[in-house]
């Protein structure tokens, strides 16, 4: 099967959409960004999309027919398998909106649906630090705490299809409460939204700020940011047991400036496993940072219309 040599790929955020035209070699070839403005309708932001579409296929003279399809990944919740957006928390007022059927109808390609961490840790595998690598877990801290699976080119899915939700892997059962309804989650002692819940007792008003005053010798601070990293540590532990990745990406903006600190905590855990192979484990930086979504998301297309690139194939 002859697959196209470009897919269009489709990065939905709670502030921010990109849309981008990627080779299967996963190198962006044209993109264009704008604001979601998620509160001024889902319709809107359709037809917003499409239009941003329409005019890089313009400018880089390209008709519609020649792309392999639609790849979009989006904040979660969502629902792959019926094209649909559930998310009232993150992007405000859209609970069940279809946006496959739109975009469907409008290019008369094949339009695909995931959840924003799976589009990034396909992203990483296909052309970032997951290159050449397999099975491969993603770990993405920012505002809060996702992750993806992939393995064999695939997206991990569990029972219904459902995501794995590595950021409420339970680190520390005596630890602060989460909104999933468990307490200790990895989410709610390591993302960016926990160091800055804890910090604010002590006058930190976000995470960087929590950080910084670490760096500067406060206990109070140290002991905050020593308990985020202990607990992504422990959550890499039973990922590794669970999943056996190849390599464990660690992404998302904490990992800017602080990737160092959290890889050699991970690496210190890991050394003591006796049931795997912890020499095979590499704890790798994300490597495609912000782009790693829209080029995640256009292997979704590729994948469905005749697999991914060959890790050692350029185009």
């Amino acid at each position: 099967m002859n697959t196209p040599a470009l897919a269009a790929g489709i990065d939905l955020g709670g502030t921010k959409m990109a849309v981008a035209f990627v080779n299967r070699a996963g190198r962006i070839l044209a993109r264009q960004t704008l604001p979601t403005e998620a509160s001024l309708g889902f319709p809107r932001a359709v037809d917003r999309l499409s239009r941003a579409l329409e005019q890089l296929l313009a400018r880089s003279n390209t008709p519609a027919s020649a792309l392999a399809g639609i790849g979009i990944g989006c904040a979660g919740p969502v629902d792959p398998a019926r094209g649909r957006i559930h998310n009232p928390y993150t992007l405000d007022g859209w609970a069940d909106c279809d946006i496959v059927t739109p975009l469907q109808a409008r290019f008369k390609l094949p339009v695909f649906l995931e959840n924003d961490a799976d589009a990034a840790a396909l992203g990483e595998y296909v052309a970032g630090a997951g290159q050449g690598r397999n099975p491969v877990v993603i770990l993405t801290l920012g505002t809060g705490v996702g992750g993806g699976v992939i393995g064999n080119g695939q997206i991990y899915r569990g029972v219904n299809g459902e995501h794995p939700e590595l950021g409420h892997i339970a680190v520390a059962p005596d630890g602060p409460a989460c909104y999933c309804g468990g307490a200790g989650c990895l989410e709610s002692l390591a993302s960016g939204t926990a160091l800055a819940a804890a910090g604010k007792a002590f006058g930190w008003m976000d995470a960087r700020a929590v950080f910084a005053a670490a760096a500067a010798g406060h206990s109070a601070a140290q002991a905050l940011v020593r308990r985020a990293v202990e607990a992504v540590a422990t959550g890499a532990w039973t990922i590794c047991h669970t999943f056996l990745p190849q390599c464990i990406v660690l992404g998302g903006g904490m990992m800017d400036e602080h990737f160092d600190l959290f890889a050699a905590a991970v690496h210190d855990r890991l050394r003591t496993a006796t049931q795997f192979n912890r020499q095979a484990v590499v704890v790798a930086r994300a490597a495609l940072g912000n782009d790693a979504g829209v080029v995640g998301a256009a292997a979704l297309a590729f994948l469905h219309a005749g697999g991914l690139v060959s890790q050692s194939e350029t185009i």
